[in-house]
C-alpha cells in the first residue's frame, strides 16, 4: 500500500508542478507592463541637483521615464509594478507637468521630509537602494522642490 501511495503522491506533485509552469507561462501572455509615454514637459527645476535627486528617488514611479529591471517585466510582478507606477503617475507626474501632471502638489515636500517616499517596499532588500535618500538629501530635495513648485506654478495647494 505504501508504494502505491508513494507513486500517487509523486504523480500528484508532478502534475501540480506542470500545471504551475503552464499557468506561469500563460501569465506572460497578459502584457501588463510599465510603458513610457512621451515626456511633454517637466517643471522649471530650481537646480540640476534638485532634478537629479528627483530622478534618483521619484522618477521610476512619478515620471514617464521609468526604468524597470528585466525581472520586473515578468508577470505577475509586472502587473503589480505597472499598477503602482500608474497610481504614482496619477498622483504626480514630473514628465507631464505642462499638461496637468502636477497632481496633488500640496504634500510633496512633507512626503519627502518624512521619508514616506520612496516607499519601504521599493527599497526593500536593496533592490532599488539607489532611490533611498540620506537625511541630508531628503532636506535638499524638499528645499529644491519647494523652490521648483514656486517657480513652476505648482504652488502649495493642499491635496484632497
Amino acid at each position: 500500500m505504501g508504494k502505491v501511495m508513494d507513486v500517487v503522491s509523486r504523480r500528484w506533485w508532478l502534475t501540480a508542478l506542470i500545471a504551475a509552469v503552464v499557468v506561469f507561462l500563460l501569465m506572460q501572455l497578459v502584457p501588463i507592463r510599465v510603458s513610457n509615454p512621451p515626456v511633454t514637459g517637466e517643471p522649471n527645476w530650481d537646480s540640476p541637483q534638485t532634478r537629479a535627486l528627483a530622478v534618483k528617488a521619484c522618477f521610476d514611479c512619478h515620471s514617464n521615464e521609468s526604468k524597470p529591471y528585466a525581472w520586473e517585466k515578468i508577470a505577475p510582478l509586472s502587473w503589480w509594478i505597472s499598477g503602482h507606477v500608474s497610481d504614482g503617475r496619477a498622483a504626480l507626474n514630473f514628465s507631464e507637468w505642462n499638461t496637468g501632471g502636477k497632481g496633488e502638489t500640496g504634500d510633496i515636500i512633507e512626503t519627502v521630509k518624512n521619508a514616506s517616499m520612496p516607499p519601504g517596499y521599493y527599497t526593500w532588500l536593496g533592490l532599488h537602494s539607489g532611490a533611498k535618500l540620506t537625511p541630508a538629501e531628503q532636506q535638499q530635495l524638499a528645499d529644491g522642490l519647494k523652490l521648483t513648485l514656486a517657480q513652476s506654478g505648482g504652488g502649495s495647494s493642499g491635496g484632497g
